[in-house]
């Protein structure tokens, strides 16, 4: 039997999938792409998480302004993840502080936890990709 099926249903099995986002929004094709793959993986139904670390906490900051570097702001993109069902949002403490932030400084209610509860948590899930 397949592993992507359901023991005996033949149902496709629901993957966690983790996104794991490290780079800023704008100067490398990153962070857009993480974005795609997060909603490709919800049109699947899959159980699918996104993290913010080092500068990709700079990705769901309030007040982006791109019009001066040229490019699309896609940050408002983010509000819509809810729409997808995609609700388990969470972001590395020590790259917040470390940048200054504070979770009211983000677009989106997001999770703020550790460096060790994050890595417990990405080794429960099944796919973690990095961006």
């Amino acid at each position: 039997m397949s592993d992507t099926q359901d023991e005996g249903r033949g149902i496709p099995k629901v993957k966690r999938f983790m996104l794991v986002n490290r780079k800023a929004p704008y100067g490398t094709i990153y962070a857009l792409e993480a974005l795609e793959v997060v909603l490709i993986a919800a049109a699947f139904d899959q159980d699918v998480s996104l993290v913010f670390v080092d500068d990709g906490v700079y990705q769901i900051r309030k007040g982006q302004q791109t019009k001066d570097i040229g490019q699309k702001n896609f940050s408002p993109t983010y509000r819509a993840l809810g729409d997808y069902d995609i609700e388990k949002l969470y972001v590395e403490r020590e790259s917040l502080e470390a940048r200054g932030l504070a979770a009211d400084d983000l677009l989106v209610p997001v999770q703020v936890l550790g460096a060790v509860e994050l890595g417990a948590l990405m080794d429960e899930q099944d796919v973690v990709f990095s961006f």
